[in-house]
């Protein structure tokens, strides 16, 4: 990507809180900073990303769209592995660490099955593609003040990450590969880390100070049950070694229609009361 259209990206990614337009905005996105080598300059990049089991690890490809050599941003962390992540809506420091031997070779597997493009970008740079592990090393900040907007801020996030994940099962073979299990566990983990924050912070504190959202409170907990319920469904069958690709997507599409019908919901009760507070 040249530097202009990279900095297009950057300045829709921040925005949009982490969405883009074409051509990449079915795309699993961060913003990666990096220490210049030579000039101690900041110096950010957009980067395509892949999730990983382990909360909040991400990995990033050094593949230069093919190109024979590593990219600026690679040569930046080999010499200062302190980074800065955006994630649209939240940024935190990270450890960047450069994965080697078998571990490498297993992330990049997974890369390629899940996108045979990493092959060809490897093929045709002609050296072996350097992948990255991005650890968080700080807690998340945001700029957003309003707790409604917040949470509103982190709902749009699971839809975000829901859609990409639907639409990734819908056009998957037969079985499911590696990455795209862990792509679902991945936003099932983080759908219920949420809900289980919300059971036993936010929503009792609520319920206190707004006795007239009792009954409202009832049907946000009816739905946080029933949703945890799917999601041990979704987790049961991605569990399975040869987990139906069919059967998983009609799971996927079920959770997808009942988790944003839930956020909605619960956006348009409790948002209005939660931007209010100081």
């Amino acid at each position: 990507m040249t530097m202009d259209f990279n900095q297009h990206v950057i300045d829709q990614f921040r925005a949009g809180r982490g969405r883009v337009g074409p051509p990449f905005e079915d795309a699993r996105l961060l913003l990666l900073t990096t220490t210049g080598a030579r000039s101690g300059a900041r110096h950010t990049t957009p980067l395509g990303y892949l999730p990983d089991e382990q909360p909040g690890l991400r990995h990033v490809i050094a593949s230069a769209g093919g190109s024979p050599r590593h990219p600026a941003w690679y040569h930046n962390l080999r010499k200062n592995p302190q980074v800065t992540i955006e994630t649209g809506g939240f940024t935190y420091e990270a450890r960047a660490r450069v994965l080697e031997g078998a571990e490498r070779d297993r992330i990049f597997a997974r890369a390629v099955e899940a996108d045979p493009g990493w092959a060809r970008y490897e093929d045709a740079s002609g050296r072996v593609l350097p992948v990255v592990a991005l650890e968080p090393a700080g807690p998340p900040e945001t700029a957003v003040t309003r707790r409604g907007d917040g949470l509103k801020m982190v709902h749009d996030a699971f839809r975000k990450e829901l859609d990409i994940v639907r639409k990734e099962v819908a056009a998957s073979g037969g079985v499911l590969g590696a990455q795209l299990r862990v792509n679902c566990l991945v936003v099932c983990q983080g759908l219920g880390h949420h809900h289980r924050m919300e059971d036993t912070n936010m929503f009792p504190r609520l319920g206190e100070e707004h006795p007239e959202l009792a009954d409202v409170m009832t049907r946000l907990h009816r739905e946080h049950e029933e949703i945890a319920r799917l999601l041990e469904a979704l987790r049961l069958l991605l569990g399975g070694e040869h987990a139906d690709r069919a059967a998983v997507s009609a799971e996927v599409d079920r959770l997808t229609a009942e988790v944003e019908a839930h956020l909605d919901y619960e956006e348009e009760h409790l948002v209005p009361i939660l931007n209010a507070m100081p």
